[in-house]
C-alpha cells in the first residue's frame, strides 16, 4: 500500500465510478498517475461495458516511455480481469 511515486509513470491508479447527471447515469474511468495527481486519460460513457475500460487503458498506454515501469493499481473488478 505505497500509494506514491518517485517519478511518472511508475504508478498509475484506477478505478470506475457511478454518478447521476441530469438523471442520467454516467460511469467514469480515469487513469491517475501517483507521482503528480495528473489525470493522464480518462473515458466516460452511460454504461459501464469493457470497452470503458479497455479505451481508457488503450489512450494511457500511449503515454509511457520506453524504459518505464509502470504499475497500474486497480480493484480487480471483472473490467480489469478480462483477457
Amino acid at each position: 500500500r505505497h500509494f506514491r511515486a518517485d517519478k511518472p509513470n511508475q504508478k498509475w491508479v484506477t478505478d470506475i465510478t457511478e454518478f447521476k447527471l441530469f438523471g442520467q447515469k454516467l460511469y467514469l474511468s480515469p487513469i491517475l498517475d501517483l507521482f503528480n495527481g495528473e489525470i493522464i486519460t480518462y473515458k466516460l460513457q452511460s454504461r459501464p461495458t469493457f470497452d470503458l475500460v479497455e479505451t481508457m487503458l488503450e489512450q494511457g498506454l500511449k503515454h509511457v516511455n520506453e524504459g518505464d515501469e509502470l504499475l497500474i493499481h486497480s480493484d480487480q473488478g471483472w473490467h480489469y480481469q478480462m483477457a
